[in-house]
C-alpha cells in the first residue's frame, strides 16, 4: 500500500441526511474533509484510493448509515481493451477533436453544461446552477485538474470533460455532451479517451466514482472491464452486480 505522509492532522465532518439522489426513499450521508495547503496533493492521493471523490476544494465518501450501494471503482487500463460496441462509438466519433485545456470555465462550456443538465437531469439541483456556480465546480480544485473539450469539424463544442491527474490515473470528475447528439454516446467516447491518454501517460488506472446497482444512469461502468472495486479489503475485481 503506498503512504502519503502529511504535514498537518486534517479534520472530518459527517453531513445531515439529505435525500439520496441514486436511490429512490433513501438518505444521504456524506464523510467530508476540505483538501488545502501545502499537502493537498497528498490528502487526495491518499484519499482517492481509498474510495473518496473530489468535489470542488472537498473530499468525500458516502456514509449512509444501512446502505453501501456506492462501489468506487476503477478501469484497470493495460487490460482494458474495447468491445465490438465501444469500438464502434470510437469510430462514429473519430472526426472530433479532442483539447485538454486549463481548468477554466468558458461561456461556451456553460451553454453546453446547461443544455445538458435541462435534457438529462430536469428538476435537479445542478440544473438551477448559474455560470458562477459552474465556474466554481470547474476552477475551485487545489490539484492538477483540466478539461478536455471535444468539437467537431466546424468547431462546435459537443462535449466535455472535468478531470484530475493524480499519480496512478486520471479521474473523471464530470462530464456533459450535446443532448442532441445521444445516439453517439458521446459519455462513453469520453471514457474510451481517458483511457487511452492514461495508456498514454503510462498511467494504470481511470477512476470512475461510484457504481450503483439501483441507478440505471451507472449501469455503463460496468461495461469497461476489467474495472476493480474498493471494499473492506482494498481494490479487487469486480464484474457488476454479482461482485466477480
Amino acid at each position: 500500500m503506498d503512504h502519503f505522509p502529511l504535514k498537518r492532522p486534517h479534520f472530518f465532518f459527517t453531513t445531515a441526511p439529505l435525500p439520496c439522489p441514486y436511490v429512490s426513499g433513501r438518505l444521504e450521508r456524506k464523510i467530508v474533509t476540505e483538501l488545502n495547503g501545502t499537502d493537498a496533493d497528498s490528502l487526495h492521493e491518499a484519499l482517492s484510493r481509498a474510495g473518496f471523490r473530489r468535489s470542488h476544494s472537498i473530499a468525500y465518501t458516502p456514509a449512509c448509515p444501512g446502505c453501501s450501494a456506492c462501489i468506487p471503482v476503477r478501469i484497470v487500463v493495460d487490460a482494458f481493451s474495447p468491445d465490438r460496441t465501444m469500438r464502434r462509438v470510437s469510430r462514429d466519433n473519430g472526426g472530433l477533436i479532442a483539447r485538454k485545456v486549463p481548468a477554466r470555465a468558458t461561456a461556451d462550456q456553460f451553454r453546453l453544461f446547461a443544455r445538458y443538465q435541462e435534457s438529462r437531469h430536469s428538476g435537479g439541483d445542478m440544473a438551477l446552477m448559474g455560470f458562477y456556480d459552474y465556474r466554481s465546480m470547474v476552477e475551485d480544485s487545489p490539484i492538477d485538474t483540466f478539461i478536455v473539450e471535444y468539437r467537431d469539424g466546424d468547431g462546435n463544442l459537443v462535449a466535455a470533460c472535468l478531470a484530475d491527474r493524480m499519480g496512478d490515473g486520471l479521474s473523471a470528475v464530470y462530464s456533459f455532451f450535446d443532448p442532441d447528439l445521444s445516439a453517439r454516446s458521446l459519455g462513453t467516447f469520453m471514457v474510451l479517451w481517458l483511457v487511452d491518454e492514461a495508456r498514454r501517460l503510462e498511467l494504470p488506472f481511470v477512476y470512475l466514482g461510484y457504481w450503483i446497482s439501483e441507478s440505471r444512469k451507472m449501469s455503463y461502468k460496468t461495461r469497461f472491464q476489467p474495472l476493480e472495486a474498493f471494499g473492506p479489503e482494498g481494490w479487487r475485481h469486480f464484474g457488476g452486480e454479482s461482485g466477480n
